[in-house]
């Protein structure tokens, strides 16, 4: 997946401007739960779109292509594995995972350790593409060359694995209620799930 990214960095960064309202729409799903205060960190920044947009402290990526776009843009960044994070104990307020759980080798390993690097009552903040969702299911069926090797889960699977991990106050947000291509304005994110593509889960570490 590494290799994919960095050939196609640019390419992967031009769909939130070709696809700009539903990159607005996201945003606005993620700010329902993101804390205003703090020290954050995004496993799997990429080219960085999201953590400069939210003010995310720092982002973590394996690919430098990616890496060198979210420098571009003022995003404080550290090359590296969401398995394996080079952070103590205890380094950060909150921790977002954008999109980026469905390309790990290890999903339940990257939520492990951004429980690690978390304080005690900071929180998780995850956005996926629901599998279920009818966006997952175009997805899945479209295969494109980013998607077509990535693991989706369901909002059920990804609150399983958060509840093992002993997150508790788990919330919900979802958006993307059309394909991103027919967007046209931002849409208002509404409370749970079932209905959109795009979900925001947000949790607290409580030891």
């Amino acid at each position: 997946m590494i290799d994919v990214f960095s050939k196609y960095s640019v390419r992967y960064d031009r769909w939130y401007d070709v696809s700009r309202q539903a990159y607005f729409s996201e945003l606005e799903a993620l700010r329902k739960v993101m804390p205003k205060f703090g020290k954050g960190l995004e496993i799997g920044v990429g080219t960085g779109r999201f953590a400069q947009a939210l003010g995310i402290t720092l982002g973590i990526d394996p690919s430098a292509e990616m890496l060198r776009i979210a420098d571009r843009r003022g995003v404080n960044t550290r090359r590296g594995f969401g398995e394996d994070l080079p952070f103590w104990h205890g380094s950060f307020d909150y921790v977002a995972i954008i999109i980026a759980l469905c390309f790990v080798d290890d999903p339940l390993k990257v939520l492990e350790e951004a429980k690690r690097v978390l304080q005690n009552n900071g929180r998780i903040i995850l956005a996926v593409v629901d599998k279920n969702s009818f966006l997952g299911k175009y997805y899945l069926k479209k295969k494109s060359i980013f998607y077509k090797n990535a693991r989706f889960f369901s909002i059920r699977e990804i609150s399983k694995m958060l509840n093992k991990l002993g997150f508790k106050k788990l919330s919900y947000f979802q958006t993307i209620f059309d394909l991103p291509e027919k967007i046209n304005s931002v849409q208002k994110p509404i409370k749970g799930c079932g209905k959109g593509g795009f979900v925001v889960i947000s949790g607290q570490k409580c030891d």
